[in-house]
């Protein structure tokens, strides 16, 4: 496995990370213990060194089992942690990042996790109760505490991420960037390219969309957060259809899966882009994994992005009430 630094930070990860989530949260059945350490150590055997988690997921299942999980090789590793929602009950927003509530909860990551320092500390989204600088100075002092090495932040726009990075350096901004969703181009990934700020994208294969196993006439099981997106209406999910039809030409020329092309596409955009592609399922983590040797020319490449300029964008990503949670 290849590796990249994001932005610069100097952390170096694996070209390709894990995004944890899925084991636990948000796509129906989860995997027990068991079954998400298999996962998450055959990952870290394919030489992924980057694991991507939060306090939201579960709640705190997910930091539970990763940290067991990766206890064996911590010491090869790189664990990504989330904090920012309310879990008192006491913000309307669903949103809590004070500086105490900040303090608290990552007190409580690094418990659930068995570490003693998050490599990477993300806010996960951006409370609107609480200027940023407050929230850049406490993660800071964690920083100069030895509990937290490098920030970073969620789904925050443009504005947020230079307030954000004049207090404290931001190592990396958490987005959803795919050939299915590439609204970071327009004003995020300039900005971080100045900045020198790395990108992790999370859903790099459309929530599955890419991958050429979900259409139109795909049914979501109870739990799993697809049925509740605009995008994945049925209707959405025809709109991608012209493109993951030419995934599946180009990957037949490569001897490779649109999930691999899907993902090489999203390698080529920038060395300081780290996706974080998630899997419950063991031949789909060594199939994403995969992706890091395929090769596209610059006449595919093009053809992938003139096939996503067609997709139809202006469908919310998220319901209403998840929307109110994105910083503009």
């Amino acid at each position: 496995m290849n590796t990249r630094t994001l932005g610069r930070s100097g952390l170096e990860v694996s070209a390709i990370g894990f995004g944890c989530m899925g084991l636990s949260h948000g796509y129906g059945q989860s995997l027990d213990d068991a079954g998400g350490i298999e996962v998450i150590r055959r990952a870290v055997d394919l030489g992924v060194t980057f694991f991507d988690t939060a306090q939201v997921y579960g709640p705190f299942v997910n930091e539970e089992l990763v940290g067991k999980a990766l206890a064996p090789v911590r010491d090869r590793v790189v664990i990504a942690t989330k904090f920012g929602f309310d879990f008192d009950g006491t913000s309307k927003s669903g949103l809590n990042s004070t500086p105490d509530y900040i303090r608290k909860t990552v007190d409580a990551s690094l418990a659930r996790l068995g570490i003693e320092k998050i490599d990477l500390l993300y806010q996960h989204r951006v409370d609107p109760a609480v200027p940023v600088e407050e929230v850049a100075g406490t993660v800071k002092e964690l920083i100069e505490a030895g509990k937290v090495a490098h920030f970073g932040l969620s789904e925050a726009g443009v504005k947020t991420i230079r307030r954000a990075h004049t207090v404290q350096p931001v190592t990396a901004l958490q987005s959803e960037y795919s050939l299915w969703w590439r609204e970071p181009e327009d004003e995020i990934l300039p900005t971080l390219l100045e900045l020198g700020i790395g990108l992790v994208p999370f859903s790099p294969l459309g929530r599955g969309l890419l991958t050429g196993t979900v259409d139109s006439s795909t049914s979501f099981a109870d739990g799993d957060i697809r049925a509740t997106l605009p995008r994945y209406s049925e209707q959405g999910r025809e709109a991608g259809a012209q493109l993951v039809d030419l995934l599946t030409v180009i990957a037949m020329r490569k001897d490779a899966t649109p999930a691999q092309v899907a993902l090489t596409w999203l390698l080529a955009q920038h060395p300081s882009i780290v996706p974080i592609p998630g899997t419950t399922k063991i031949h789909r983590l060594e199939e994403n994994v995969g992706a890091a040797s395929v090769a596209l020319t610059d006449d595919e490449l093009e053809q992938l992005t003139s096939a996503s300029d067609l997709i139809d964008t202006s469908v919310d990503r998220y319901p209403e009430k998840m929307q109110k949670w994105i910083d503009r």
